[in-house]
């Protein structure tokens, strides 16, 4: 796994049609990874992202060959958040520190979904993004 696979997600994202990357966008909130059994068991673990209408919730962890893995969680009947807590939970899984802190804070605005989604919507996906490079660097820090 390396950076490449979120350059490679926006190129598929801009290659569509408008109407077209928002499927795609629903294809990626039908598969957010489910959530590890520690953390169905402890939901408490999870972190609020306030900043999207929805409730997500998110966690990261660094494993001990040092890779980055995103745990999220969305409802199913809000496909768009689903969406974007997929392309990140999917396209930063398994990346080093280095790599997960250096994408670009305006990943979400890069991916071509400005005329598809509310702008509210794609300051939920940057909060995401956000949240998980704050939690990642407090977990190297501790």
């Amino acid at each position: 796994m390396t950076a490449d696979l979120l350059a490679e997600i926006r190129e598929d994202f801009l290659a569509l049609e408008q109407k077209d990357r928002l499927l795609l966008l629903l294809e990626f909130a039908n598969e957010l990874p489910e959530l590890p059994q520690k953390f169905q068991d402890h939901p408490d673990l999870l972190e609020r992202v306030v900043e999207c209408q929805s409730p997500v919730f998110i966690f990261v962890d660094v494993d001990a060959d040092g890779l980055f893995h995103l745990h999220a969680t969305a409802p199913r009947e809000s496909p768009t958040t689903r969406g974007f807590a997929s392309i990140l939970a999917q396209g930063l899984d398994g990346l080093s520190v280095e790599q997960v802190l250096a994408v670009p804070d305006d990943y979400p605005q890069s991916i071509g979904l400005s005329e598809a989604v509310s702008p509210l919507r794609l300051r939920g996906m940057s909060a995401m993004l956000g949240r998980a490079k704050r939690q990642l660097r407090e977990r190297v820090a501790a």
